[in-house]
């Protein structure tokens, strides 16, 4: 069976992401101007409270938003991101981030990322917008 050309670009994005790749990320679904990742958080990945370092859900969030803004076909990067915190992350915990497509133009795509643990419980929402260029993806 081929896959779809969203498919093929996440696979070349993530072949290039070592950071993701670190995360252990995890990819559910994915098309273009949406993207569910998971992965589960480690003892490397908490910061000095003994809960995960902000820059985890961070993390995901972005590799989301990157994954489903670039799967339309066109190169994308992130111009404004932003992220609310909202209920702690422990070691152990498995996070799954939904980005979906709120707004999609000729040149800005603006999104949104839910986080949640495995008890379903939101902890992270996240904003994104993206820059869309002109250059295809050749993959």
């Amino acid at each position: 069976m081929e896959k779809t050309l969203a498919s093929r670009i996440i696979d070349h994005m993530m072949a290039q992401d070592r950071f993701s790749q670190w995360l252990g990320i995890e990819r559910i679904a994915e098309g273009p101007g949406h993207c569910t990742l998971r992965m589960r958080v480690r003892q490397e990945m908490l910061n000095g409270f003994a809960i995960a370092h902000g820059g985890i859900a961070y993390a995901l969030s972005d590799s989301a938003l990157a994954f489903a803004s670039n799967a339309h076909g066109l190169k994308a990067v992130s111009i404004e991101t932003s992220i609310a915190h909202v209920h702690p992350v422990y070691e152990g915990d498995t996070l799954t981030a939904q980005a979906i497509e709120d707004h999609l133009s000729r040149k800005i795509g603006v999104y949104r990322v839910v986080v949640t643990n495995q008890h379903n419980q939101q902890v992270a929402l996240f904003k994104g917008t993206v820059y869309r260029t002109n250059q295809p993806w050749e993959v």
